[in-house]
């Protein structure tokens, strides 16, 4: 029932305008999108790497209905990869296949990514492939393969996600490859057929993937906001002398923001994922609604950041 809703919520048009000008649900939002604009994107990455953290711009949409739109969303990341270069921020980008036209067409997409890498090739910047629900994942990691990694290895990297069966054959292949991942555990509602169904095999299979990608991987990403599996991070790496600057935590933008100023004051090297963009509202009920445990997860996370920051 509450999926449903959130589904029905995020579909209609006349509730998101509402929404867009109500002042609470504006301010929550802030909370966890840095703005509808670039510019509030950017002023969000320079505050965060004024603290010493990284960042990577996510310009909020997913699946485009027609060719204008792909090629639109490509300009626009060619736009934020240059306004990056030129203030010198410490950010790389985030985007989606599916927001380049995977839909549409595999050869669009490619033609699309092209120019995008091509732009972040010149600037000696990063774009990482975003992972989809797992009807995408697939096409994504063959058209990364076969596509786009050849000619752009030190510049695009994918998304590998725990819940997926798949996954440990897919971190062996990347780390043959030796492509960059990040590592999260997945956001999707997914069949008990892809994906393992109790959250303890989801947490079990992520610290496998971890170890794995700590010890072999070519600078990783370790996406996650959960305490233990940040301390299993810290004990393994330091059990095998495993220097930091081989890794980097990171985190979505305004979850547990005690726990990524702490991890850089340990020396540890954190990234911060920042979405924006107009699509704001559609996003956070299509998250919430895919998985509505998230609503608990942001719910937590934002109290026991509280609770931090008073002790």
């Amino acid at each position: 029932m509450l999926r449903s809703t959130l589904l029905y919520l995020s579909n209609q048009p006349r509730v998101f305008r509402f929404v867009r000008n109500n002042g609470l649900a504006k301010r929550f939002a802030r909370r966890f999108v840095a703005g509808e604009t670039l510019d509030d994107a950017l002023t969000a990455v320079r505050a965060l790497n004024n603290k010493g953290i990284r960042a990577s711009l996510d310009l909020l949409g997913e699946s485009v209905t027609n060719e204008r739109e792909a090629r639109s969303a490509g300009n626009a990341y060619l736009g934020i990869l240059d306004r990056i270069h030129d203030q010198r921020l410490d950010a790389n980008v985030s985007l989606k296949l599916t927001a380049m036209g995977l839909d549409l067409s595999e050869e669009l997409a490619i033609s699309i990514m092209h120019d995008v890498l091509g732009r972040a090739q010149a600037y000696q910047s990063f774009v990482r492939l975003d992972m989809e629900s797992s009807a995408y994942t697939e096409r994504t990691l063959r058209l990364f393969e076969e596509r786009l990694y050849p000619s752009y290895k030190d510049h695009v990297g994918i998304v590998l996600q725990s819940y997926l069966y798949r996954t440990a054959s897919d971190v062996e292949r990347a780390i043959q490859l030796r492509c960059r991942v990040r590592l999260c555990k997945g956001a999707y509602k997914e069949p008990a057929a892809v994906a393992f169904p109790e959250k303890r095999e989801v947490d079990a299979n992520y610290v496998k993937c971890m170890h794995l990608l700590l010890e072999n991987g070519n600078f990783p990403g370790i996406a996650t906001h959960d305490p233990a599996i940040i301390t299993e991070a810290k004990r393994f790496v330091a059990e095998r002398g495993i220097d930091r600057s081989r890794f980097e935590f990171q985190m979505l933008y305004g979850v547990r923001r005690d726990l990524q100023e702490q991890l850089v004051r340990e020396g540890y090297g954190m990234r911060v994922y920042v979405p924006f963009g107009t699509q704001w509202y559609p996003y956070l009920m299509r998250r919430l609604a895919e998985r509505p445990a998230n609503v608990a997860f942001i719910t937590g996370n934002v109290v026991r950041e509280m609770i931090g920051r008073k002790t």
